[in-house]
């Protein structure tokens, strides 16, 4: 049996169709032993394992022997019913991972969008609970900046002549600042900054119209808008607070050996790979 490179296993009424190298990346484990026939508590039906255990967690078990890797969905809650299974199948390393399930468990990020009018100038400022999320958005955000005459500050598209574009304002890695309208400043000439956020391609001039699109984009990213308001009413702040649950990256797995080769069942190191 051991030599058959393609095994399917019937758990707990869910058919699984997978590689017999794949179950031999631990020697030591059931699974791996299965293949051999040294483990009585899987039958051979019909060409098939019958497994007696949980269909749906096993669909986790395998996922850790194709990658090496624990990746949930935000939404599992079986921690300490996979660490068993984990434990039945003998895989003690894909267990010792599980036991570290404060690292597994998804995070709530919080975001703040914070929107000011002032004359024919809009101001904004994001903070972020997760740096990376913020670079992200940083990254779709550009602010270009050209002078006009004669046209009106609120004209949502810019003029034919070119515009420079601009670095965003990065006070820390958690936020970012970034204005949109025109300044008068310059004379009779009107020096105008456009807003774009993609992937929509449009040069938005209108604080409002950025607003709408920047709420809209954050909605679309699976954040939820929790609340709107005033920060100061002097200076006419608005605060728009997002959430979303965080998927945490995965737990990898590094063996000391090449998978499947003795020694590989070895727990040499649980790497975490944090998110900023």
């Amino acid at each position: 049996m051991s030599n058959r490179e393609v095994v399917i296993l019937s758990v707990g009424g869910v058919r699984f169709v997978t590689r017999a190298s794949t179950l031999q990346q631990f020697p030591e484990s059931r699974l791996a032993r299965m293949l051999n026939d040294d483990d009585q508590e899987f039958k051979l039906v019909n060409g098939e394992f019958f497994v007696d255990r949980d269909g749906t967690l096993f669909s986790y078990i395998l996922d850790f022997l194709r990658t090496l890797q624990v990746s949930l969905p935000t939404d599992f809650s079986d921690y300490e019913r996979l660490q068993r299974e984990a434990e039945f199948y003998g895989l003690y390393p894909l267990a010792d991972l599980l036991s570290q399930k404060h690292l597994l468990k998804p995070r709530l990020e919080i975001l703040e969008v914070r929107f000011s009018l002032r004359e024919m100038q809009a101001f904004f400022r994001i903070f972020g609970s997760c740096s990376s999320t913020v670079e992200t958005l940083a990254e779709q955000i550009s602010v270009f900046v050209g002078q006009q005459s004669g046209q009106s500050w609120s004209s949502p598209f810019p003029s034919q002549k070119p515009l420079i574009p601009l670095p965003l304002e990065r006070p820390s890695h958690h936020d970012m600042v970034f204005q949109c309208g025109t300044d008068c400043s310059a004379g009779d000439q009107l020096v105008a900054r456009y807003v774009s956020i993609k992937p929509d391609s449009r040069k938005l001039i209108n604080g409002v119209n950025v607003l709408g699109l920047l709420l809209d984009t954050l909605l679309k990213d699976g954040f939820c808008l929790r609340s709107t308001r005033m920060v100061s009413s002097e200076e006419k702040v608005e605060c728009y607070s997002f959430e979303r649950m965080r998927r945490p990256p995965g737990l990898t797995l590094t063996v000391s050996q090449t998978p499947g080769s003795p020694g590989a069942s070895q727990l040499k190191k649980s790497q975490v790979q944090k998110g900023k």
